[in-house]
């Protein structure tokens, strides 16, 4: 499967088209949108968006929590939180896509133990 290209394709090839993870983010739709007002406060998921962009990183989400072990236990972490799966799966492609970005703006390939350094999660056996 060609997940990488793909999501790459969606993005596009302008260097500084994304100023900032959360901007990538939002135009991938993984990121939730919070609304407040007073006591009350409410997270939606964003409906409009790049859907075959939110598609490609749901994708990798899905394949990542196969075969990288950091991924996985993020998902799990979600899970255990009584996260559904579709959530945690969106949950675990905005922390991809956060990575992702880091990984273009510093011109750095993927390293696990940097990509990873802040979530506190271990691995899964």
């Amino acid at each position: 499967m060609t997940i990488g290209p793909r999501l790459l394709g969606e993005f596009g090839d302008l260097p500084d088209r994304y100023r900032s993870a959360k901007a990538r983010r939002n135009a991938a739709g993984t990121s939730p949108i919070t609304k407040q007002s007073g006591k009350s406060r409410v997270v939606h998921a964003r409906h409009f968006t790049n859907t075959w962009l939110l598609d490609a990183a749901i994708q990798q989400a899905g394949e990542a929590i196969r075969y990288d072990s950091h991924a996985r236990a993020f998902y799990n972490k979600q899970r255990k939180r009584d996260v559904k799966h579709n959530a945690a799966l969106r949950q675990l492609a905005n922390k991809l896509i956060g990575i992702l970005h880091g990984c273009l703006a510093r011109h750095e390939l993927y390293n696990p133990s940097i990509a990873w350094s802040q979530a506190q999660t271990q691995p899964a056996a």
